[in-house]
């Protein structure tokens, strides 16, 4: 997909920004696996393969139900390093300040990133500040990085990957795009809408323990679930079938979608995960991950399909009237600088 300029929806987590990393950013740099987190092979750290991870924060506004810029950047990061059975360690982060912005609001932001960073248990131990022009920036943005460990046994990747395995999510979708997008506007939905930044950490810890033989785990962000989906069918080569009555999405988050036009499967969230189990696991791991605050409302919504030329790759939604229908990656922005 050839184009001359970058667009909003380059940034968005869906096709168009893909095909930017495929086709312009991983040639020049041999990237073979194109993931949140790298796995590094070969170098043993602490018993265990050192993941190491980057992410970059523009969300507006910076502050919004449920959370900040700072602690999304902090969640976020450790999040990806789970995301591959990393136990995070350590991260780094990068401020670009823009002239005139409030002291008031950057102690906020750091007290909120300390914070999560102890909840998380990992330090913040080095970093970069830089200051722009009044005008040249929006505020602030963040980029952080993060070093992990992965144990020794972890091995997670859509070549694990198996027909009958079942697909677990470990809450409901769309609070923290819903969220975001409300304070931008000045909306209000009843219930509220909270964003749903959380550190899945101990969550995933849990998980591991439980069943080692985890196949793939990632956190369905920019583009919500329909396109996480579509990224593990992709990668596996296996066809994604779920049932839209397993999916829990809240009131809250229903009832804007409704008035605003959106699909829920498209939202970013910032404080779950998906999962690609064993069958036979399934049922007992989500009511292991119940037991967790962050797993509270886990649910088995699908399965993988058996192999099929005409379906291998592909993410089918089983509708509540009998129907099936074909999910793909987000095609453009549905909501920009969402994190």
């Amino acid at each position: 997909m050839i184009m001359d300029k970058i667009l909003l929806g380059h940034g968005s987590g869906g096709r168009l920004m893909h095909s930017l990393i495929r086709e312009y950013i991983a040639p020049q740099f041999d990237m073979k696996m194109l993931a949140d987190s790298a796995v590094l092979d070969g170098d043993i750290f602490l018993g265990g393969k050192l993941a190491f991870t980057t992410d970059s924060y523009v969300v507006s506004p910076l502050f919004f139900p449920g959370g900040n810029i700072g602690e999304l950047a902090v969640n976020g990061t450790v999040n990806d390093l789970s995301m591959v059975g990393a136990k995070p360690l350590y991260l780094s982060v990068g401020f670009v300040i823009e002239e005139g912005f409030t002291m008031d609001s950057l102690r906020k932001i750091l007290i909120s990133m300390a914070d999560a960073a102890k909840k998380a248990n990992v330090k913040i131990v080095t970093g970069d500040t830089k200051v722009v022009d009044k005008g040249k920036g929006d505020g602030i943005f963040i980029t952080t990085s993060g070093i992990g460990v992965v144990s020794g046994g972890v091995e997670l990747g859509p070549d694990k990957i198996r027909p009958g395995d079942k697909i677990i999510i470990s809450g409901t979708i769309g609070n923290h795009g819903v969220a975001v997008m409300s304070e931008r506007n000045g909306l209000s939905f009843e219930p509220p809408v909270l964003s749903d930044t959380v550190s899945l950490v101990g969550l995933v810890d849990l998980m591991l323990g439980f069943e080692k033989d985890l196949r793939m785990m990632r956190d369905p962000t920019r583009g919500g679930v329909a396109t996480t989906l579509k990224e593990m069918a992709t990668e596996s080569g296996l066809p994604m079938i779920i049932s839209d009555s397993l999916l829990p999405v809240p009131d809250g988050v229903r009832g804007a979608c409704e008035i605003l036009g959106l699909d829920p499967l498209y939202i970013a969230n910032e404080g779950i995960l998906l999962a690609i189990v064993p069958a036979d696991t399934a049922n007992a791991l989500v009511g292991t991950m119940r037991s967790h605050p962050h797993g509270a409302e886990a649910a088995v919504i699908g399965e993988v399909g058996e192999g099929d030329p005409k379906k291998n790759g592909m993410v089918l939604l089983k509708t509540a009237i009998g129907g099936t229908r074909i999910i793909d990656m987000l095609a453009g922005e549905q909501l920009p600088r969402i994190c």
